[in-house]
């Protein structure tokens, strides 16, 4: 399967991308347990437009459906508008399951607390 080619597509209208190379985003919420919990501060890197994203990486994501909303979640395969994205924890739906395709706008580098190091690979 190969993925649909989105290096010259900007961001749908009404997703908003991340104003600054480097954020700090707390988790609030159990979707992505156990590799992000609830209260974790973690350290993301913006994503321009087309940037690379693989199976597997953990990023902060807007739905062109709820453009207000801000999520953590794991990339799951591209798709035609974005990326599908999904939750470690399948009893929580707030993902591509239920608003469709997501706009990543920054990849997880590094979690900064409570346990600093990398978030855990996908189970």
């Amino acid at each position: 399967m190969s993925a649909p080619d989105m290096s010259e597509e900007g961001p749908p209208d009404g997703v908003a991308p991340l104003v600054t190379p480097w954020v700090v985003a707390r988790v609030t919420g159990p979707s992505m347990s156990p590799a992000v919990r609830h209260g974790d501060r973690l350290l993301v890197r913006r994503v321009r437009p087309g940037g690379r994203l693989r199976t597997g990486d953990v990023v902060l994501a807007r739905f062109p459906a709820r453009p207000g909303l801000l999520v953590v979640k794991r990339v799951r395969r591209p798709v035609a508008g974005g990326y599908w994205v999904e939750g470690d924890n399948p009893l929580v739906a707030d993902d591509s399951r239920a608003f469709g395709p997501a706009v990543v706008v920054g990849r997880v580098v590094a979690r900064l607390w409570p346990r600093p190091g990398r978030p855990s690979p996908a189970s």
